[in-house]
């Protein structure tokens, strides 16, 4: 336990306490946040470990509701004090005094929960909401705070907000000698904030220095093992969507049957993907604006054979479209229990979802069967590696404090390199060609691992999203 460092998050009331230690802990259910001042009323803990072991513990704090009131009580009690015993008291006696008295436990129990975590903390986060003007209260506040005589970390939060008081605030804690200032944002965290906030803590705690640059390399470690993970999920998904093949005979109805079933499977699995996706950076499907991205009702809002939806990635179909138009196929696409147009027009462009494959023999075996192949356009495929690149780098630029959902606005502003689209239709990379000729890959019991060329496949794959990750949105894979 002697490498336990114990951190006590303070500050004035709502300036964003409960959200840092949501996002430095990557739990959206941590504490409750609100716009009302004083929500948090008790003194709650989260753990941080790194290699099985509790490094860190951060301390969410009630606000501190009267310091100016506070202030005058201390200034009052030194001075009985003080003509009582002819010395002037020190900060940490003057907060032991207090701590002792009846208003303690009264008319300043929020403050006194403060001071009190504070004094057995080993350093204090200040958080200062960076939109607030500095008041008196403010000055009174960080006066009171210094007299535990424990190091304070002034942390400036919402700093990516349109406007902010920042300078003013840095050149008041300046006067009061507090140089070491770390500019935070909890709803939209900066590239390597936590790193940059630990390593100013473990300048004002160099004896845990050691400590806190294992919790650092830790957490590096499980940013990086997240993001390859989420490579490897996505790469899956392509891969056995790409795999997906259903020969049917060429009557319109088996058509219609086979474009159906077809077409179940991919949004089934395309559900299943964003689920782990979510679950794997600890969110939830109500963090997503359900009109754009998320799940509702277990299913994607925004169909993946919607054509307004490719329309909208830049993406073309392949010959599937006027295959599906020349079968006259009389199917309505159903999105979210609505239908999109017509029976005739939809079922065209629902036919665009699947292209005809050719067979072994060309035509003379599909004379010879009577039966027709069918597998997931080219565009479908890029389509998907577009939608779950853009909810990755969505969840990873991402506070676990964020209140707003995540919006379709909100991805499309991510992106720079002007491209809709992943993936050239047409124009497959080498492991989704190869998944083509691999059958098995698609079939609902295939197993991932079980399969070496599978598993090759995937990791080659995995590695070509990550730069095109990279690419569109100009992040480089290191900082992930």
């Amino acid at each position: 336990m002697s490498d336990l460092i114990r951190i006590a998050v303070v500050g004035h009331t709502n300036t964003g306490k409960t959200s840092l230690l949501r996002t430095l802990t990557r739990d959206t259910r941590f504490g409750e946040v609100s716009g009302r001042p004083g929500t948090t009323r008790h003194v709650e803990v989260a753990r941080l470990q790194a290699d099985g072991r509790v490094l860190l513990e951060l301390y969410d704090t009630p606000g501190i509701e009267d310091a100016i009131d506070l202030l005058s009580l201390f200034d009052q009690q030194s001075a009985v004090s003080q003509s009582a015993q002819g010395s002037r008291e020190d900060g940490p006696t003057r907060v032991r005094r207090f701590l002792e008295s009846v208003d303690a436990r009264q008319r300043f129990e929020q403050e006194a929960k403060v001071l009190r975590q504070l004094s057995h903390s080993d350093a204090a986060l200040y958080v200062i909401d960076a939109r607030d003007p500095v008041l008196a209260k403010h000055r009174d506040e960080l006066e009171i705070l210094s007299m535990c005589g424990v190091p304070l970390l002034p942390l400036l939060n919402f700093v990516s907000a349109g406007q902010t008081n920042e300078q003013q605030w840095r050149e008041v804690l300046a006067g009061l000698g507090l140089h070491a200032i770390v500019r935070f944002d909890t709803v939209a965290p900066p590239k390597d904030g936590e790193r940059i906030l630990y390593t100013k803590l473990a300048t004002l705690l160099d004896a845990h220095r050691k400590t806190i640059e294992t919790l650092i390399r830790s957490h590096e470690r499980d940013a990086r093992q997240r993001h390859e993970t989420a490579m490897q999920l996505i790469a899956v998904l392509l891969l056995e969507c790409a795999a997906m093949k259903l020969r049917v005979s060429r009557e319109p109805q088996a058509i219609e049957r086979g474009v159906q079933t077809l077409n179940d499977k991919v949004r089934k699995r395309e559900q299943a993907c964003v689920a782990q996706l979510l679950s794997l950076y600890r969110f939830y499907p109500d963090d997503i604006e359900t009109d754009t991205l998320p799940l509702v009702d277990g299913r994607w809002q925004e169909d993946i054979f919607d054509p307004y939806t490719l329309q909208n990635m830049g993406i073309k179909l392949g010959g599937g479209a006027a295959a599906g138009a020349a079968a006259g196929l009389g199917i309505d696409l159903m999105v979210g229990g609505m239908t999109l147009g017509a029976a005739a027009l939809t079922g065209a462009m629902l036919g665009g979802g699947l292209q005809t494959l050719r067979h072994y023999g060309g035509d003379l075996l599909g004379k010879l069967t009577g039966e027709r192949a069918l597998r997931i356009d080219d565009g479908i495929i890029a389509a998907l590696a577009t939608r779950q690149l853009d909810l990755v780098a969505a969840l990873e630029r991402r506070g676990h404090a964020a209140q707003q959902k995540l919006a379709r606005a909100q991805l499309d502003s991510l992106q720079s390199s002007g491209e809709a689209s992943v993936f050239t239709v047409g124009d497959l990379p080498p492991p989704l060609r190869m998944a083509r000729s691999h059958v098995d890959w698609g079939q609902d019991d295939a197993l991932m691992f079980d399969d070496a060329a599978k598993q090759q496949a995937a990791a080659s794959l995995a590695e070509l999203l990550e730069r095109l990750l990279e690419q569109r949105y100009n992040t480089p894979a290191q900082e992930h």
